[in-house]
């Protein structure tokens, strides 16, 4: 188990800056198995300013997309250089979306890779606030062929 990435070290990870980034930490990492990260989500969101200027919540597909992140984090640090390389989502299943997320939440991502057949990898993927679910999803992922 691997404890604790900084914000350094998912830039180096992942594709994603700003405004995209939506993982602001790794609190803990079991490659191959599970990952739980972190988000701190503040009124300085750009996409606060118009969803929605008086009562401000954060839109699901951005739920989805922090947990996505964090589900990429896991599969790079699960996976060769060679494999990881041909890596990419294919697909989200079952979103639901339970509890509003406002400014001044912290959404912690826990992500766990359910079963990889061949070449396809599936995983469970949950948001709490508190410890309290705010969303949930089913992504895939697909290794692609080699040229």
């Amino acid at each position: 188990m691997t404890h604790g990435y900084d914000i350094k070290r998912i830039l180096d990870l992942l594709p994603h800056r700003y405004p995209f980034i939506l993982v602001d930490r790794v609190l803990e990492l079991t490659p191959g198995e599970s990952i739980r990260a972190l988000k701190n989500v503040t009124i300085n969101e750009p996409f606060f300013q118009g969803h929605f200027p008086d009562q401000p919540i954060m839109p699901g597909v951005l739920i989805v997309e922090g947990m996505v992140q964090a589900g990429g984090l896991l599969l790079v640090e699960s996976f060769s250089a060679e494999i990881r390389s041909r890596i990419c989502f294919s697909g989200v299943d079952q979103a639901r979306f339970r509890v509003p997320v406002i400014p001044g939440d912290q959404l912690v991502y826990t992500v766990e890779i359910a079963r990889q057949r061949s070449s396809v990898i599936k995983m469970n993927a949950t948001a709490r606030v508190d410890d309290r679910r705010v969303a949930a999803a089913k992504l895939m992922a697909l290794i692609g062929k080699t040229e």
